[in-house]
C-alpha cells in the first residue's frame, strides 16, 4: 500500500510537471496528450492493481500484475527509442541536405 501512494504521489507531480510545461508552452498539444493520457493510465494501473493481477492470473500468466506492467513498460520504452532513433536519423539527413545544398550555393 505504501508504494500504491508513493507511485501515485509521483504521478501527481508529473502531472503537475507536465502541466506547468503547457502553461510555459514548452511543449505542444499533442505531446501534452499523450504525456496526459500515458501517466493518467499509469495512475489508474496503479490504483487498480488488483484488478489487474486477478485478469494476468486468469490468462494463465504465472507472474503478478505489476510483472506485466513492467514488461509492457519496457517494451514501450524501446518502441520510444526506436522513434527516438528513426527520427533522429531523419533529421541527420535533413541537416547533410541543408550543408551540401549551402556548400553549392557558396561555391557559385
Amino acid at each position: 500500500m505504501n508504494q500504491q501512494i508513493l507511485a501515485l504521489v509521483l504521478i501527481i507531480f508529473l502531472l503537475a510537471r507536465l502541466l506547468w510545461q503547457k502553461k510555459r508552452k514548452k511543449i505542444q498539444g499533442g505531446e501534452f496528450v499523450f504525456w496526459l493520457i500515458f501517466w493518467s493510465f499509469s495512475g489508474l494501473a496503479i490504483v487498480f492493481i488488483k484488478y489487474i493481477d486477478s485478469l494476468v492470473s486468469r490468462l494463465g500468466f504465472s507472474s503478478q500484475g505489476i510483472d506485466v506492467l513492467l514488461y509492457l513498460g519496457v517494451v514501450f520504452l524501446f518502441y520510444l527509442i526506436f522513434k527516438i532513433r528513426l527520427r533522429q536519423e531523419k533529421l541527420d539527413q535533413d541537416i547533410t541536405k541543408i550543408t551540401r545544398a549551402i556548400s553549392l550555393k557558396d561555391k557559385k
